[in-house]
């Protein structure tokens, strides 16, 4: 049988990231995000509204990308796995956990204006607006490798790829 561990967020901060370093020197971004659920209570048949709220750890070039960028409010796709802390409390001595994201990819969400603010590439450099529901990168995040890249890392003639 094989184990899977993967989770997908879509939600809004809940605070402004919190930027800190590993002590070799990796960044690492605390996110805090509210993902809201819309759902038709049976009995009632009223809409209601549930809300969780999950932390997640950004590391390296996506970590200091974050904080520049995001502010509380601000809409963010999280891509990561789950993972579970343990600790002994201090106070009490109880054993207690929690579970939390690990990002392994972050996107964000809506548009400059929307949410808390901040992010969002600008039109200062031409070119084409994004289309509806895509928004540019801001200047120097990493992209995705173009076709080019592909084709020369893996050595396929141009005319077998599809796009």
């Amino acid at each position: 049988m094989a184990n899977i561990n993967i989770v997908i967020l879509a939600g809004n901060l809940t605070a402004d990231p919190e930027m800190r370093y590993t002590p070799s020197g990796t960044a690492v971004t605390s996110l805090r995000m509210a993902i809201n659920r819309k759902f038709k209570d049976s009995k009632t048949n009223e809409w209601r509204e549930d809300v969780t709220f999950v932390d997640v750890d950004l590391f390296g070039r996506q970590a200091e990308i974050a904080s520049q960028y995001l502010s509380k409010g601000r809409p963010v796709l999280v891509e990561g796995t789950l993972k579970l802390d343990q600790w002994d409390d201090r106070q009490t001595g109880q054993k207690r956990s929690k579970l939390k994201v690990i990002g392994n990819r972050m996107q964000f969400l809506g548009s400059k204006g929307e949410g808390g603010g901040g992010g969002g590439g600008s039109r200062e450099g031409g070119g084409r607006p994004p289309a509806r529901g895509q928004q540019r990168p801001p200047q120097g995040a990493p992209t995705g490798p173009s076709a080019e890249d592909v084709n020369q890392d893996l050595d396929i003639p141009e005319d077998d790829i599809p796009f």
